[in-house]
């Protein structure tokens, strides 16, 4: 007779997982990245067509 075999859940499938209850003190909402993000573009775009100028003066 075949031994039983103990089968592990298939959402492991062998993948060692590490779980760290580490939390940052900072906190940041996608939604300030996201504005944040949109601000240094236009910044640098500023910069392209204006920079030029700035330098000349």
């Amino acid at each position: 007779m075949a031994k039983e075999q103990t089968r592990m859940p298939m959402s492991t499938a062998g993948i060692t997982s590490f779980h760290d209850e580490y939390t940052s003190n900072i906190q940041i909402k996608p939604g300030h990245v996201l504005v944040f993000g949109i601000i240094l573009i236009v910044i640098s775009v500023a910069l392209h067509v204006f920079g030029a100028q700035l330098l000349i003066q």
